[in-house]
């Protein structure tokens, strides 16, 4: 990745979204040939000299303070995402001086005391992803609920490579097109904070060539923070839910995220919940019991097999 082009697109990208009515100045000039602001009206109102700011926009961030950063940010009207993405790109730009090779983060295993907090919430679904979208981990409820993404191929489930490959996320994800623009942004901030991850750069490689969905909205820089929301859903099995979420980031595992879903008390939602958790019940108990005939038919195929051995014995 390119990171003088990441930051000269990300802050083309959100300059000309900004008009001059919105940055509360006169539009003087009748014919304006960008859409938003123009980089003298950027750096007016940051408070910098236009060849700096031009010289910003060109990914040139060598000696830029973070006081100076932080003061484009907000002439840009940038919210907390795209400001922290603006940090970590411009960190990733300096750190190309002293250039890094790239690599894979080290392999992310879920905790057993962490898998045993995602078990104990038995009436909520709770999993937890990594920052390539990931999941790695979950309880038997929030297994039951994404059971359309723990069936792919692939293990464990990306939920990116479900959105943008699996036709069937477009039934499962009722606001498919805003969750997919989530995601990207999600995905974007992730590329940000984490631009030597070969993991990751490769996943993104492989979504731009397989979708052009993904492309598009790739292409708009858009960058968010994924903490608490609604999801709404058609699950094959109990139908149509609608969930609340809460995100939290786990300190001792950097880059890992558990979320946990909801139903609204007393709601259709809250009771279709409840049948996935019977149906999930089930399904474990089913299960089980398969397992459990396995090992007793393979006990019995052995058995013979044992008197044989024992009646040789005798007759020696």
């Amino acid at each position: 990745m390119d990171h003088r082009v990441e930051i000269r697109d990300f802050l083309r990208s959100r300059r000309a979204r900004i008009t001059p009515e919105k940055a509360n100045l006169a539009a003087y000039g009748g014919n304006r040939r960008v859409p938003g602001l123009r980089r003298e009206e950027v750096a007016m109102i940051a408070g910098v000299s236009v060849d700096y700011y031009a010289r910003l926009e060109r990914g040139n961030v060598s000696g830029v303070s973070d006081e100076v950063l932080d003061a484009i940010a907000r002439a840009l009207r940038l919210d907390e995402a795209e400001t922290a993405h603006l940090f970590d790109l411009a960190r990733a730009a300096r750190a190309t001086l002293t250039p890094r090779r790239r690599s894979n983060a080290p392999q992310q295993l879920v905790r057993p005391s962490v898998q045993r907090l995602l078990d104990a919430w038995v009436g909520a679904p709770a999993w937890i992803r990594n920052d390539r979208m990931d999941l790695l981990a979950a309880n038997d409820l929030g297994r039951a609920l994404y059971s359309e993404l723990f069936a792919e191929p692939v293990q464990p489930p990306n939920n990116a490579r479900f959105v943008f490959l699996n036709p069937r996320s477009k039934d499962f994800y009722v606001d498919w097109e805003r969750g997919a623009n989530d995601l990207v942004a999600i995905l974007r901030s992730s590329v940000g904070r984490n631009p030597n991850d070969r993991s990751l750069m490769e996943l993104i490689g492989e979504l731009s060539s397989r979708s052009e969905a993904f492309r598009t909205k790739w292409a708009n820089h858009n960058v968010r923070f994924h903490r608490t929301g609604v999801k709404r859903l058609h699950h094959p099995v109990v139908g149509d839910l609608e969930l609340s979420y809460e995100a939290m980031v786990l300190p001792a595992d950097p880059g890992l995220t558990m979320f946990a879903y909801t139903a609204e008390p007393a709601s259709p939602s809250e009771e279709r919940l409840k049948l996935l958790a019977s149906w999930a019940a089930t399904t474990a108990d089913t299960a089980t019991v398969t397992d459990a005939a396995s090992a007793t038919d393979a006990a019995s195929a052995s058995a013979p097999a044992a008197s044989d051995v024992a009646d040789r014995q005798r007759d020696r």
